[in-house]
């Protein structure tokens, strides 16, 4: 999720401006102006009686104001009571309690006036009143015996207060009484419950009184509460009558509600407009009822309707007449339900609908004072002139009072006097102070010159112009200096003198001109705009999921004018970030390290200037493997089943997608857990399969996409009972070790599939298709039993029978064995070899009789090996190889033969035992097949025109050699090849002497033997004849002569001098050209080739290279 908050301080400017209209004509201080009260202290002051009275009156006027008091309606002289001082310059009045005065003393109602030689103001009635925290008074309170199921209602009654103390129940242990649907504090701080449990048994019910003011908690005595429940009740009657009285206490019985309070079924509540309204409704019952709110014929108020107390208490804030209406409460429980309807009458308060406003005029002028103001009942309105009934105030011509209004006409100096309009009905008053100020001043402009307003594109600009004269000025604006005067629909010009820009834009911003001026003058003021551009999150953080100790980064990269400096902050949860270095904070970004499950919420990015503010939000999901499963319970115990309950663990952001289930047989496996099954992750419980003779305990395991939980604690255990074995040892196997026996083996039962004590096999066996009678034998928990005396390789059947001490499990199915084998007798006869071609067999054979395997056959073994090579007589050392063939197989492939060979072979069948005696040898030739390379060529005694080869003959020669064949074709400097000449050599040559051939010239060799086959792999090699012997003489000649010695020495003298002169100038930051740098320092290697002109001849040694043969 990504959230996006865009701040201008341009519009919070708005508001602050468009607020300054109403007192756009305030005088200023500097001229006469009648007094205006600036502070006072509430209608209704609670002091605390331990502390100095301070009754505050400020006000302000030309020539400043002074103060007087009147008390409970009577002037109050404070130069008579020495603990009542007034502050200087100031109205507030101190009293002094702090040095022996009383709180008590000077309790009354307050009024200040503030006066000056243009009129009077007065303050409201200020009732002083010290607050009030008295004790609890003593009394007896006896203890409370109910009975399970019963209503209850202890009574706190705290000591009246001033204020009102706030109430609150607690123990001994100042632990507060926890709270609920079926016990709960009233609004008169009674304990009300509405059916009462044993658990509910406790003698310190402590009913507390906070008294905010004095900082003071007043304790009620503690309230004992004993709860009898049927069964003890039964006992205690049952101990105290003889065996001939009827005695018996009902069960605990179901009630339907009954209210304990409001009582009736209708009561009243008036509220007073812009309080909250609070209804209540406290049900006793069995089981708890549940308390439901409407309002007949309408809809609860959405946005200002709360529900507290579990219910129980409908609050609704900031009330009006239209909230007035029958609302109905209803307690329901499964017996049935009850009702009470509150009838709610909201009255008022006065309210101001038009409070008088300061008037300002030029001598003359007209004018006119309104107070209008509503409340219900409907409030009566009064006048009054500098704090006198307006009635028997001193006479002027030029006013007029028409009930809500005073009309003021050709004004003069005289009229100059502060008018107070009391609006009252019974529920309160509204007193408002208005002066009319009778001025003749000309225009001045208070917003200071050449002020730089600064805001963002396509933001308000607010330009100032706050302005004073009498009569009031008109206001013009200007852009520049000379500029024309600004109309039309791209501007709004407020009465304040304000000039709006509602959507500012670059081509805005310059020089804006105010000018006002009424009959008396004129004046103007500059002031200067500019437009900056939008800060801009260009790219914002994203929502991240990541896992338990991971790491995590959001990033934050943003735009902004280049005049202005921002700040960027990150908050979490909007707060600020942890005191943790794990929180790295960059430039553009925020990094967590090693993210735990606290790390988890919503991370912004804020991003402030002078002039605006932009924000992104993104969420952080911490995962992780979920919390291990907990409160493991078992039901429904049965012999082959039980029920297992748990509740799951914290999921840690990561939905669990299953739970797996493990049990450990603490009889027979103790601390091994194994798999028991899995159940899908929104299922709690499962039925699980047992078996008997197993201590069972289980733990679950929950499982996400993170990954598994920690176990769970094991729950209880549950030992089932003992029943005869329901299977039978698995992978039952009959196989004789030696020709005389037969071993009969099997997997044993694992100790929870025992299923009782004394666990045994029974194993049973006969000789298969002879009319035998099954042999049998009890052994002990053994996975084996060895037969002896059987005949050999003979099919046996076989059992394998599981029994423990309460019977023997079901009969078990049959599997065939054999008894031990033999080594095979008979060697396979007939051997035939059919040669297919020089290295490759086929061999054939009649298979052995299965009598004679006397096992199970295997398969048959060809050994064969080289005799000798056909063309050399030679013997060498003879190397067996070994065929296998698989099964009844009767014939085979025999790869791989050497050309031209003589072999021997034989073949042996091979049972479970071992193999058989060998078949008589048999002998085979191999064909001649090509010959392998010469095994070397030699060029030697190379001249201006021959060269002499030499070789060796094959390795491998594969038959009778025929003959060699040698190619050769030249090979030019670019190795481009020349026309290939091809020569027939006899076979029983081992040299060649190649005549007539170019000198200084490169041929390249070709060389293979033949066998009447064909032909073999070939050799080749490369050589070189020598140079003309006038061109070696002419290169010596050059090389040796003094010149050229002395031309090589000035070349490289050259180019050392070149090097130093380079290196110098590197070292001192030389600069030169990148190409001359390049022609000093050419590589020879991209240098052109020149063809050799023969100027400087090259003595070439001869020289040949070796290939590989191919």
């Amino acid at each position: 999720m990504t959230k996006k908050m865009s701040i201008s301080t341009s519009k919070t400017s708005l508001v602050l401006l468009l607020c300054q209209i109403i007192s756009a004509l305030d005088v200023p201080l500097d001229l006469s102006q009648p007094p205006t009260i600036t502070q006072q202290s509430p209608k209704d002051y609670i002091v605390d009686p331990r502390e100095n009275i301070v009754i505050q009156c400020e006000a302000k006027g030309k020539p400043p104001p002074s103060f007087s008091w009147t008390r409970n309606g009577t002037h109050f002289d404070i130069d008579k009571d020495a603990q009542v001082t007034m502050k200087p310059n100031s109205g507030t009045l101190v009293i002094n309690i702090m040095n022996g005065g009383k709180a008590e003393a000077y309790e009354g109602v307050y009024q200040c006036t503030a006066r000056n030689e243009r009129g009077a103001a007065i303050s409201n009635n200020i009732v002083v009143r010290p607050s009030r925290s008295p004790l609890w008074t003593k009394e007896k309170l006896e203890p409370n015996h109910v009975r399970e199921g019963d209503s209850l209602v202890l009574h706190c009654r705290p000591p009246v207060g001033l204020p009102p103390p706030i109430i609150f129940w607690m123990d001994n242990a100042f632990q507060r009484l926890p709270q609920s649907e079926r016990v709960s504090q009233g609004l008169n701080g009674d304990l009300y419950f509405s059916n009462v449990q044993p658990e509910d048994t406790r003698e310190d019910y402590i009913c507390y009184a906070r008294f905010n003011h004095t900082q003071t908690i007043q304790q009620k005595q503690p309230i004992s509460v004993k709860v009898f429940s049927m069964d003890s009740l039964n006992d205690t009657i049952a101990a105290n009558l003889s065996d001939t009285d009827i005695f018996g206490a009902k069960p605990v019985t179901e009630r339907q509600p009954v209210l304990l309070t409001p009582t009736g079924s209708t009561s009243t509540k008036v509220e007073l407009r812009g309080n909250v309204l609070l209804l209540e409704c406290i049900a006793a019952g069995l089981p708890t009822p549940v308390i439901r709110w409407i309002k007949e014929g309408g809809e609860l108020p959405a946005n200002r309707t709360f529900f507290e107390n579990f219910k129980k208490t409908l609050k609704i804030i900031d009330v009006s007449e239209a909230d007035s209406g029958n609302y109905k409460c209803i307690a329901r429980n499964a017996l049935g339900s009850v009702h009470h309807v509150i009838s709610v009458t909201v009255k008022a308060a006065p309210y101001w609908i038009t409070a008088p406003r300061n008037l300002v005029l030029s001598p003359g002028e007209d004018g006119t004072l309104i107070c209008r103001a509503n409340g219900n009942p409907k409030p009566s309105i009064s006048w009054l002139a500098n704090g006198v009934p307006i009635a028997i105030a001193p006479e002027d011509p030029s006013r007029k009072v028409d009930g809500d209004t005073i009309i003021f006409s050709h004004v003069q100096e005289r009229s100059s006097a502060v008018y107070q309009c009391n609006a009252s009905n019974e529920y309160g008053y509204l007193l408002a102070n208005a002066f009319v100020n009778v001025l003749a001043e000309p225009p001045r402009i208070l917003t200071p010159a050449n002020k730089l307003y600064q805001v963002i594109a396509d933001s308000p600009a607010l330009l100032d112009c706050a302005y004073f004269g009498s009569p009031k000025p008109e206001i013009e604006w200007f852009k520049g200096v000379k500029g024309s005067i600004l109309r039309g629909n791209e501007y709004v010009f407020h009465d304040n003198g304000t000039l709006e820009i509602p959507v500012a834009q670059k081509n805005n911003a310059g020089t804006y001109t105010c000018v006002a001026r009424n009959e008396l003058g004129k004046i103007q003021n500059e002031v200067q705009l500019e437009i900056k551009d939008p800060t801009m999150i260009i790219k914002q953080p994203e929502y991240k999921v990541i896992q338990r100790y991971g790491q995590v980064s959001f990033e934050c990269i943003i735009k902004h004018d280049s005049t202005l400096l921002p700040t960027v902050t990150w908050l979490k949860d909007n707060d600020e970030l942890p005191d943790d270095e794990r929180f790295l904070v960059g430039k553009d970004n925020l990094t967590i390290m090693n993210v735990t499950d606290k790390d988890d919420g919503t991370y912004t990015c804020i991003v402030n200037t002078t002039l605006d503010s932009v924000s992104a939000s993104a969420v952080l999901t911490v995962v992780a493997r979920p919390n291990p499963p907990f409160d493991l319970e078992l039901t429904g115990q049965l012999e082959r089943s039980i029920d297992l309950s748990w509740l799951p663990g914290d999921e840690n952001n990561s939905p669990i997608t299953s739970f797996v289930i493990e049990f450990e047989d603490a009889l027979h496996e103790p601390g091994v857990w194994r798999y028991q099954t899995e159940v899908p992750g929104s299922q709690t419980t499962a039925q699980l399969k047992l078996s008997p003779y197993v201590n069972y305990s289980f733990r679950v395991i929950a499982v996400n996409r993170i990954g598994r939980s920690q176990p769970s604690e094991p729950s209880e255990q549950y030992l089932t009972k003992s029943a005869s074995p329901d299977e039978n040892p698995a992978n039952v196997q009959g196989i004789g070790s030696e020709p005389d026996n037969l071993v009969i083996t099997w997997e044993p039962l694992k100790g929870f599939q025992s299923n009782g004590p004394g666990l045994q096999y029974k194993v049973s066996w006969r000789q298969k298709d002879v009319d035998d009678e099954w042999t049998s034998v009890i052994v002990a928990n053994v996975s084996k039993y060895i037969v002896s005396g059987t005949p050999t390789f003979v099919p046996y059947e076989v059992k394998v029978q599981a029994l423990n001490d309460l019977g023997y499990a079901p009969e078990p199915s049959e599997v065939i064995g054999h008894s031990g084998e033999d080594l095979p007798m008979v060697a396979p006869g007939n051997v035939q070899v059919h040669v297919i071609n020089s290295t490759l067999a086929k061999v054939h054979w009649d298979p052995v009789p299965l009598k004679s395997v006397r096992g199970h056959l295997q398969g048959y073994k060809v050994y064969y090996w080289k005799v000798q090579s056909l063309s050399r007589r030679s013997r060498r050392h003879v190397e067996k190889k070994i065929l296998t063939f698989r099964g009844n197989k009767t014939f085979g492939m025999l790869p791989g033969l050497e050309p031209y060979s003589s072999y021997k072979l034989n073949v042996r069948v091979v049972n479970g035992k071992g193999e058989g005696p060998a078949s008589p040898d048999k002998v085979f030739k191999t064909p001649e097949g090509v010959p392998s390379s010469p095994s070397f060529l030699k060029i030697t005694n190379p001249t201006l025109d021959s060269l002499t080869l030499e070789w060796g003959s094959p390795t491998h020669p594969n038959g009778v050699l025929t003959s060699y064949t040698l190619k050769f074709q030249p090979i030019n400097n670019t190795h481009e090849l020349g026309p290939l000449v091809e020569i027939r050599i006899p076979a029983n040559e081992s040299s060649l002497i190649l005549k007539n051939l170019n000198y200084s010239t490169r041929y390249k060799f070709y060389f293979n033997a033949q066998t009447s086959v064909g032909s073999g792999s070939q050799i080749t090699e490369e050589a070189v004849t020598i140079m003309d012997e006038a061109m070696a003489s002419r290169q010596v000649d050059i090389a040796t002569q003094g010149w050229f010695i002395g031309l090589m020495c000035a070349v490289a003298l050259l180019i050392l001098i070149l090097l130093i002169v380079c290196f110098i100038r590197r070292n001192k930051g030389g600069k030169y050209p990148v190409k001359e740098k390049e022609d000093a320092h050419a590589d020879p290697e991209i240098q052109p080739m020149k063809e050799d002109d023969g100027t400087f001849g090259e003595y070439r040694l001869f020289s040949f290279v070796s290939s590989a043969p191919i």
